[in-house]
């Protein structure tokens, strides 16, 4: 992973606020990488962004519907697209600033061990006031044609599984660390040497 990579988990995040952010920081020259985009949330309720989805589907070139436009059923390139239509794309500089950006549905490797991220503004529930009906994209992209939903959703299972058995042993490793801290310290041999420590530090002033 190059450095100075930004890895944001997108759980419980707003679509178009994210997709604001994104766009602004890559053109910036920053590197961001968005996990768990099938978490996101769209605000409205599910049928209402589901029939507004499916009319975009149909829109095609009527004579020959293999040039486009396309559209994508997978939340990550969902997320990319709306990224992508907030930038001038087809500049070069937008260009660039596009393959500065990586989108993910789940969190794959390298990204499952690296610190994930939140934007505190673009979270729903601090835009959305409580009661509010609000979409998941994942489950509308699933009901429109994507198919690897379940998949993901056995992949992210495992992956917590895997975290939660790290964590307690590092939860271990930590605690044994500070009572042998703490048995050390009453040690009268690591006392005399501490003493000693002490004086090289703090010399007393010269009478």
């Amino acid at each position: 992973m190059p450095e100075g990579t930004t890895v944001i988990d997108c759980r419980g995040h707003l679509l178009g606020r994210v997709a604001s952010v994104a766009a602004k920081q890559v053109l910036m020259g920053n590197r961001i990488v968005l996990v768990r985009c099938e978490e996101m949330n769209i605000s409205g309720s599910f049928i209402r962004n589901k029939l507004l989805f499916m009319s975009q589907l149909r829109k095609k070139m009527n004579s020959n519907p293999s040039k486009g436009p396309y559209h994508f059923r997978a939340p990550s390139r969902l997320v990319w697209r709306t990224i992508r239509g907030m930038m001038q794309h087809k500049l070069p500089k937008c260009q660039a600033a596009l393959e500065r950006l990586k989108v993910f549905d789940g969190v794959p490797p390298p990204y499952d061990k690296t610190k994930r991220m939140i934007i505190p503004e673009a979270l729903r529930i601090t835009r959305l006031r409580p009661g509010r009906k609000y979409t998941n994209l994942g489950r509308m992209c699933h009901e429109v044609g994507w198919k690897h939903w379940d998949t993901v959703k056995t992949l992210e299972k495992k992956r917590i599984t895997k975290a939660e058995g790290y964590w307690a042993k590092k939860k271990e490793i930590i605690t044994t660390r500070r009572k042998a801290m703490a048995a050390a310290v009453k040690d009268p041999k690591v006392q005399k040497v501490q003493k000693i420590l002490d004086m090289v530090e703090n010399p007393a002033p010269l009478k």
